[in-house]
């Protein structure tokens, strides 16, 4: 399991983290998802190496916005070159969507010239974060090989 350790809070709906995983360091900027806050997301875009995002895979009702924020997120200019990791974190709740179903309703199948991947998780029981990780710390590392 990774470590979390808040280090710094400089907007009241975002959180800061140093998160380590096997020895490695990321810079983790937490932004909500309330309607309210995700016009301040693109304040955060600048220099980022990975988006992570996460479903809430048991709510089928809103499924269609997460997938509509995904999209507008992916088109702006300073996202081009970042590894998208989705988290499809609920899978622990009985009648939630599945990776395949989330997969699909996200759109992810038109996701070109971008590395991705989609994880299912339970972050209440830990289930997922590992295999997710160790996958974004790879794409990073070949990322940061490949300039």
């Amino acid at each position: 399991m990774f470590e979390f350790r808040v280090r710094d809070s400089t907007f009241s709906k975002s959180e800061f983290r140093f998160v380590t995983y096997k020895n490695l360091k990321f810079q983790v900027w937490d932004l909500g998802g309330q309607t309210s806050i995700r016009p301040y997301w693109r304040c955060y875009y600048s220099n980022t190496d990975a988006i992570i995002y996460v479903v809430d895979s048991a709510d089928r009702d809103r499924i269609g916005i997460s997938k509509q924020e995904l999209v507008s997120m992916l088109e702006e200019e300073e996202l081009k070159n970042a590894i998208l990791m989705v988290l499809a974190n609920k899978q622990d709740i009985h009648g939630c969507l599945s990776l395949a179903e989330v997969h699909k309703a996200l759109g992810l199948e038109a996701i070109r010239n971008r590395t991705f991947q989609i994880f299912k998780t339970s972050a209440t029981k830990g289930d997922g974060l590992d295999e997710a990780m160790e996958w974004l710390a790879g794409s990073l590392q070949s990322q940061l090989n490949a300039c």
